[in-house]
């Protein structure tokens, strides 16, 4: 894991991306952040050699490749998944089907989005905290 990579962020709501990128500038963590609209966007950027961010926060419900069929392609991928990259689902609901399907991916977390910024500040600060504390395998490539 890149303790020190970009926090990726897949959501194609624009409201929820302002309010992503204003708990990050909030925390001031000093990972870059990226945004990405869509599942092919970001699947671009995750297989790419280059790209070991350090965490990434999906939306499930995405235009052209959606949080789900991203989270398998990553899932399947022998040279993403290598590089332990924890892996969230930030959604509007969690239907109990969904929940089981994402854990059957080995996803590291479902959340369900609030509405409350303080309490997207307060969640998004217990994640980024836990997985800048936690081990994992030294990648190498």
């Amino acid at each position: 894991m890149n303790k020190n990579g970009a926090i990726i962020i897949i959501e194609d709501d624009i409201d929820d991306q302002e309010m992503f990128d204003e708990v990050f500038r909030e925390l001031d963590y000093k990972n870059e952040i990226i945004f990405f609209n869509d599942g092919q966007e970001a699947l671009a950027h995750l297989t790419s050699n280059s790209s070991e961010p350090f965490i990434v926060f999906s939306d499930i419900n995405m235009p052209k490749l959606n949080g789900m069929e991203l989270r398998r392609k990553v899932h399947e991928n022998e040279d993403i998944r290598i590089k332990t990259i924890p892996y969230l689902f930030f959604t509007t609901s969690a239907e109990q089907k969904d929940v089981i399907d994402a854990y059957s991916k080995s996803i590291q977390g479902f959340f369900v989005k609030p509405s409350n910024f303080q309490d997207l500040k307060r969640i998004i600060r217990i994640i980024v905290e836990y997985w800048q504390s936690c081990e994992s395998p030294h990648y190498v490539k």
